[in-house]
């Protein structure tokens, strides 16, 4: 969930790894989101099943939030596929894309639901699924695309932010911009859908899953993490 306090400038965006900058390309941009560590993560056990073996492998994508800020408590959805070994770096991008996009739309979708959704505005808030995204091509093509994205200042940001209200109380469920145009330079502006840049739709997500090469294992997975610390006798 996106608060006022963790805008930044957009100068400060490559070097954070959370907050909140606005870009006039995508909206709004969580940097956590943007990072793209879990991306990595899903890559790099793809990777090793190639590597492997065996004739097929299967992974595993999740996507959970956490009540504390020890995480000890939390609750989030997982895709699971089996996949046919032997693809191509771009067959790999491509399911892992799909993951990706597949298990964001129900974890935002839990996120917004009760009881998730009594508390907190986080399910598809306007930044969070072209975050992933923008975190996704940031790990697959790795480069500085910030340049790219005409961040604005955090005077500018807050002014937005001010002018319209939280983000979270504007939902986007599509893998696209939602923009906010500058209030100084039309006071009576409402959010629009931009259009992603063009190194944003270069990959496409794996869809047939006809032909053997992908196995959907569990597609609407639901989990929980609950950590409880023992205390000192039992440790």
């Amino acid at each position: 969930m996106s608060d006022r306090w963790s805008i930044l400038d957009g100068k400060e965006a490559f070097y954070s790894d959370r907050g909140l900058v606005y870009s006039e390309v995508l909206g709004w941009i969580d940097l956590g989101h943007a990072q793209g560590t879990d991306i990595k993560n899903l890559l790099n056990n793809m990777h090793k099943g190639e590597c492997s073996s065996k004739g097929n492998y299967t992974l595993t994508y999740a996507q959970s939030m956490y009540l504390d800020s020890q995480k000890r408590l939390g609750a989030g959805m997982h895709v699971r596929w089996q996949i046919k070994r032997g693809r191509t770096l771009e067959q790999q991008h491509s399911i892992a894309l799909a993951m990706i996009m597949t298990t964001a739309v129900k974890f935002e979708d839990m996120q917004a639901s009760p009881p998730f959704g009594w508390f907190i505005d986080s399910g598809f808030s306007a930044e969070d699924l072209v975050s992933d995204l923008l975190g996704f091509y940031r790990v697959v093509r790795p480069m500085n695309y910030f340049p790219w994205l005409q961040l604005v200042s955090k005077q500018e940001a807050l002014r937005r932010w001010d002018h319209y209200g939280p983000v979270g109380q504007y939902k986007n469920k599509l893998f696209k911009p939602l923009l906010f145009p500058d209030p100084a330079k039309n006071p009576h502006a409402m959010p629009v859908y931009g259009a992603l840049p063009k190194f944003m739709m270069e990959i496409e997500p794996f869809s047939d899953f006809h032909n053997g090469i992908v196995k959907v294992i569990t597609n609407n997975g639901a989990h929980a993490n609950i950590i409880i610390k023992q205390s000192p006798e039992f440790e």
